[in-house]
């Protein structure tokens, strides 16, 4: 799938064209999606169009349609590195199928990657990042050489697409068309029937909405068919759409905040709450509460996701001692300013069990406690509360110069001689 070199081409900076993309939407039906795109390629842009598909569960629909109005249509794949190999198995099937003629691979800068996401595993603590450098920034050079192009988005999938239109004007001028914008699931379905179009080799096995592997996981019955992409992140989209008000456009600076502070920053954070009923053998980041872990402990240490543990005030960590590896991250929550006793259990971990992964506090954690936290071990805190946030993002917490109960070997407690103090 070599992608051919194009010839930038320059867009009018007209108000008239808002008025015109106004005019357009009311013209046609909201379930005319073939007649949207054959207007599109024949009046509005012809020759100066291209489509961008995720080859995902829905896409057969579209580029059917695409095939029927243009096939020579150049379609644009962005090849992120991070597919599931029956999406790349799908591409070849469509492509064959319905004999599209132009179909290219966008793949994201080596040098990039390399710089940024070396180990592959960015998506794990930054997806918004990890989509930005295998997405966002290899389709940009792309769209700005076509006056226009063509997506698969719906209004049913997220509250953001809620009142997505046929046509859009993009915020550089450039022309979005949303032929599918009215259709719902069950339309998508009825259509697929109908014209015997070839099905993703994972949408029977419950991927209901498909994009970058580590990043979709299956829905379960009577889910949003998105629910899931990006599970139990606040995340719902990889930031190469737009709309009017400019929130599809640009979700990293959206009020998407994020609440876990690590490494220095607020980060995305891949794990979400824990679920009652949840399937031991199928959990993946969600902290186990420990004593769900100690009941089902044979099928959640042969789970192959990654899963962290969650310590709540009278938990023994030592009944886990054992396993301790088996977690990408122990939470530990402190569900008041006046429960101490999580910082007993951070200790544990870090001086009796020596365990040298992600510690996170949850739960009230306020600015004054931090440095004390910081001291037993932790190295992760997820923080709601606003003046803390600002305190973190300010770099003013209070310091910590005076102990009456040291931590390791380096601090001496109040009015003891250094000289006499055992070394243990």
């Amino acid at each position: 799938m070599a992608m051919p070199k194009l010839a930038p081409v320059p867009v009018a900076n007209d108000k008239l064209r808002a008025l015109g993309i106004l005019a357009l939407n009311g013209m046609f039906d909201e379930m005319d999606a073939v007649g949207v795109l054959r207007y599109a390629v024949s009046d509005v842009i012809p020759g100066d169009l291209a489509i961008v598909s995720s080859f995902g569960a829905d896409s057969a629909v579209l580029l059917h349609m695409v095939a029927q109005v243009d096939p020579s249509m150049p379609v644009y794949f962005l090849e992120t590195g991070k597919h599931f190999p029956e999406t790349l198995a799908y591409v070849e099937t469509l492509k064959r199928q319905f004999g599209l003629l132009n179909i290219h691979g966008i793949h994201p800068d080596p040098a990039d990657i390399k710089r940024f996401d070396p180990n592959g595993d960015l998506w794990e603590t930054d997806p918004d990042s990890c989509c930005h450098i295998r997405k966002t920034e290899p389709l940009e050079p792309i769209t700005e050489q076509y006056g226009g192009w063509v997506t698969g988005r719906k209004r049913y999938q997220t509250k953001e697409r809620g009142v997505l239109p046929h046509f859009e004007l993009t915020s550089d001028d450039r022309i979005k068309v949303n032929p599918l914008a009215y259709f719902t699931d069950a339309d998508v379905v009825e259509y697929r029937q109908k014209h015997n179009l070839p099905e993703h080799p994972l949408y029977a096995k419950g991927y209901k909405s498909i994009g970058c592997a580590p990043c979709t996981s299956v829905v379960a019955e009577g889910e949003d068919p998105r629910a899931g992409r990006w599970r139990g992140l606040n995340k719902k989209e990889c930031g190469i759409h737009y709309d009017f008000s400019g929130a599809i456009a640009n979700p990293m600076k959206a009020a998407n905040r994020h609440t876990l502070w690590k490494d220095g920053a607020f980060i995305a954070d891949p794990f979400k709450a824990w679920e009652e009923g949840t399937n031991p053998s199928e959990a993946r980041y969600v902290h186990v509460p420990l004593p769900v872990f100690l009941a089902h402990r044979a099928e959640f240490l042969a789970n192959p996701h990654p899963l962290g543990l969650l310590v709540s005030p009278g938990d023994k960590i030592e009944d886990v001692a054992d396993d301790l590896s088996r977690f990408a991250s122990i939470a530990i929550l402190f569900p008041s300013f006046t429960d101490g006793r999580g910082y007993s259990t951070a200790r544990l971990l870090v001086e009796r069990y020596k365990y040298a992964g992600e510690i996170r506090a949850l739960g009230d954690v306020l600015q004054d406690q931090i440095p004390h936290m910081r001291r037993c071990g932790i190295n992760a805190l997820v923080v709601t509360h606003e003046p803390t946030r600002q305190a973190l993002i300010e770099n003013r917490l209070p310091e910590v110069s005076v102990f009456y109960q040291p931590v390791g070997v380096t601090e001496i407690p109040l009015g003891t001689r250094p000289f006499l103090r055992r070394v243990s």
